[in-house]
Order: structure tokens, then C-alpha cells, then sequence
């Protein structure tokens, strides 16, 4: 239901008021973050992300209260997990390669 990635998106919206601009920010189409925020919107009981479209006011999108929700849990989920597993991420981490050779 929600990852990274879509976290990112989030944060970005609230950050810059627009899904396309949030997109952007990650090197992601406008479609696709569309795609992203129409499924979270659908998955979770209330809309995440509320937008409106552009006009002579311009458009723009809003974290809805249940969205603000869902990345506060999300990312102290993701600080307990780094908290926990620091040796477990460390241990995986160790034996990565050099990436510095990756074309």
C-alpha cells in the first residue's frame, strides 16, 4: 500500500503543492505519479492526496489529514526499522559491490 518511493511522493506534494512538481523532483512522468496517487487514494479508507485542477487560480494538490497520517507512520516505521536493524542493514550493506564500476 505504500513503500518508499511512494512516501517520497508524498512528501514532495506536501512539500511543493503539486503532484506533477513532486513528480518531477523524482524523475518520475506526471502519468505515472498520477497513476501513484489514484491508488493510494483508492487503497486507504479517505483520499491521501486532494487536488484541483488549473485554472485561472492554478491547480494544485494537498495532503488530506489521512495523508499527513499515513507518512508520519510510515517514516517512524522506517526510523524503528533502522533503529532495529542497524547491524542487519550494515551486514547487507558490507556485502554490496563496488558500484563504482556499474555503466
Amino acid at each position: 500500500m505504500i513503500g518508499p518511493g511512494k512516501a517520497d511522493l508524498l512528501e514532495l506534494i506536501a512539500q511543493t503543492g503539486s503532484i506533477s512538481a513532486a513528480g518531477r523532483a523524482m524523475n518520475m512522468s506526471y502519468k505515472r505519479a498520477w497513476m501513484l496517487v489514484e491508488t493510494m487514494n483508492a487503497m486507504f479508507r479517505a483520499p491521501v492526496v486532494q487536488s484541483a485542477r488549473g485554472g485561472a487560480k492554478g491547480g494544485g494538490a494537498v495532503l488530506t489529514e489521512t495523508g499527513a497520517e499515513v507518512l508520519r507512520h510510515y517514516r517512524a516505521l522506517e526510523r524503528r526499522c533502522a533503529d532495529l536493524g542497524g547491524a542487519e542493514i550494515a551486514a547487507i550493506t558490507a556485502l554490496l559491490g563496488d558500484m563504482s564500476d556499474e555503466k
